[in-house]
């Protein structure tokens, strides 16, 4: 999502875009009508008049920025709404009209606002890692409209224009997520529903994928066990994932069935992410080879260090510095925040892939706190389910004196 300075960036963005592909000579500006005309040369000027919240987008998260009982400050979602005038070279009408038909003509061709225009306009405002694509849309203001708009603008004569809007830009809320501790058990023997299909079709598929560790995401170094039916034959697994130009290629471990094959996950981070990867298997058939479906898989973060060791003493204001070296390494356009017993503390930034995070806990309350690392939405592990009852980890602690 991006920060404030995204408004300006969309306006910058807009600019640069006709500066490079209006073919003339004509002057971009981005001033108020009543100040925009200078000279007698071909010239448009880009007026952002008017900010609207996007109800439709006002009261809910982002999908992966919080999960089931936690509550997340929705991103303010914002619609643009600017006026475009095309002044002719001398203020001729014929001048301005054909540079009015290039604009528009432009922007038609052109009704996204993606990544490459975006990067290196304003590379802090985070605009260009909006999930969320951004349109230009044309926007139809009456004449009625467009009179009261220009006379707004009082001693600014009225020349060629016409309104467009461009929405959807999120602007990231500063106010910190309510992040309650998990359940550790909901009543004694508590098990969910298990269906059985009757009828077994004929091709492979993936219909489960059970960790060895009975965690409910998986880390690197787990092992996997793929359940479904006609899977006999698999030879590799493949792991695919959004931000991988290729997907990473597993051999299956000897002594699968018809019904099941099994897979670990090397405990080596280069090339891994945490996120959500779309997993299927290759079968080698006689004639050739077939893939299964692909299911689901959450490979969630680990936290391998914490500096300083416990107790970790809070200085003259209150604060207290935190140093996390996780496993995978961490992409700067990934969402990295420290969960410190229910209260959430977003990473300092860093512009490359790295394994170390630093966090900064400003008024930190005194005792012992429980520590997730959440990436994207995907916690790290913090309850440790080979005892009964499960248990809280122990070195997933911080205390804080």
């Amino acid at each position: 999502m991006s920060s404030p300075a995204a408004l300006a960036t969309v306006t910058a963005t807009l600019k640069s875009l006709l500066h490079g592909l209006v073919d003339n000579e004509a002057k971009i500006t981005t001033q108020p009508p009543s100040k925009a005309r200078s000279g007698d040369d071909e010239q448009i000027n880009v007026f952002l008049y008017g900010t609207h919240v996007n109800t439709a987008f006002n009261n809910a998260p982002l999908p992966g920025t919080s999960r089931n009982g936690e509550s997340a400050y929705p991103p303010m979602p914002l619609t643009l709404k600017y006026l475009i005038t095309a002044y002719g070279a001398n203020d001729d009408d014929i001048s301005g009209q054909q540079l009015m038909g290039q604009l528009m003509s432009l922007l038609h061709d052109h009704p996204i606002l993606g990544p490459t225009d975006i990067i290196g306009i304003m590379p802090d405002s985070n605009l260009h890692h909006q999930t969320e694509r951004i349109r230009i849309t044309a926007d139809g203001l009456s004449l009625d409209e467009m009179s009261k708009l220009w006379a707004s603008f009082q001693s600014a004569e009225y020349r060629l224009s016409v309104g467009y809007e461009v929405s959807l830009v999120l602007i990231e809320s500063a106010r910190p997520s309510s992040t309650p501790l998990p359940v550790l058990i909901r009543g004694e023997a508590d098990k969910g529903v298990i269906a059985q299909p009757s009828l077994i079709p004929p091709y492979p598929a993936i219909t489960e994928i059970e960790l060895l560790s009975q965690n409910e995401s998986a880390v690197l170094g787990d092992g996997l066990l793929l359940k479904g039916h006609n899977l006999v034959g698999a030879s590799i697994v493949r792991f695919n994932h959004q931000n991988l130009a290729n997907p990473i290629e597993i051999a299956a471990l000897a002594g699968g069935t018809n019904t099941q094959l099994r897979v670990d996950i090397p405990n080596a981070p280069a090339g891994w992410q945490v996120g959500v990867y779309a997993v299927e298997a290759v079968i080698n058939k006689v004639g050739g080879q077939s893939v299964t479906n692909i299911y689901p898989l959450t490979i969630a973060p680990q936290i391998l260090s914490i500096a300083p060791p416990n107790p970790v003493a809070r200085n003259s204001v209150g604060a207290v510095a935190l140093t996390l070296i996780c496993s995978p390494n961490i992409l700067p356009q990934q969402r990295a925040s420290l969960l410190l017993g229910d209260k959430e503390v977003l990473s300092q930034a860093h512009s490359a892939s790295t394994n170390t995070l630093n966090f900064i806990i400003e008024s930190a309350a005194l005792g012992t706190r429980h520590v997730r690392l959440r990436i994207d939405g995907i916690d790290s592990l913090l309850v440790n389910k080979s005892e009964t009852p499960p248990v809280f980890d122990a070195a997933m602690e911080v205390v804080i004196v």
